[in-house]
């Protein structure tokens, strides 16, 4: 609230975007992004206002989409009784609806409105429908598990003095041999 208060006494006193952001330690972007959002009307803001405004769109939980538009959610329970999966079900409405967003959902959507209690607005029983057929969702690893993990890994933190000021050759970073001379 107390910057928003300073981006509309910025605004009143006629300083640029970028001052107010470097008054507030933010960036440009951010505040004009601020202004664009919350502005009540062409070059009105009212910090109240704004915060009001942002409080009410940040609000959760937020009605699913799958909730919301029926006709979606048809075209979702349709799929997946035909054993599409959310991958699939995803990239077909993005291709078949692509001038109309409101009738575009995520993989991740579909996942939560299947498994999720508070945001099932798909049947449970769609769960056999999918290709692994679990009732339950399941990460694909074990808890405490890391993706990608180097074997053996040493961390940067660990590396011997002589690294650090290049006096042993291998340690040593160069251009690639293949540029032209």
């Amino acid at each position: 609230m107390a910057q928003r208060e300073e981006i509309a006494l910025g605004r009143a006193r006629g300083d640029s975007i970028r001052t107010i952001a470097a008054l507030l330690g933010r960036s440009p972007s951010t505040v004009s992004r601020e202004l664009r959002r919350n502005a009540d009307g062409p070059g009105r803001y009212r910090a109240t206002a704004a915060h009001a405004l942002a409080y009410h769109r940040a609000s959760r939980p937020k009605p699913a989409r799958l909730v919301q538009n029926l006709e979606l959610r048809g075209k979702v329970e349709a799929d997946l009784a035909k054993k599409y999966s959310p991958e699939q079900i995803a990239g077909r409405l993005k291709v078949e609806f692509a001038d109309e967003p409101e009738m575009q959902v995520s993989t991740e959507t579909i996942y939560q409105s299947l498994y999720v209690q508070s945001r099932g607005a798909l049947k449970r029983e769609l769960t056999r429908c999918l290709r692994t057929g679990r009732a339950v969702r399941r990460p694909s690893r074990k808890v405490g598990q890391r993706k990608n993990r180097i074997p053996n890994m040493i961390n940067i933190a660990e590396r011997p003095a002589e690294a650090e000021d290049r006096a042993v050759p291998g340690h040593w970073e160069s251009q690639c041999c293949c540029q032209a001379a």
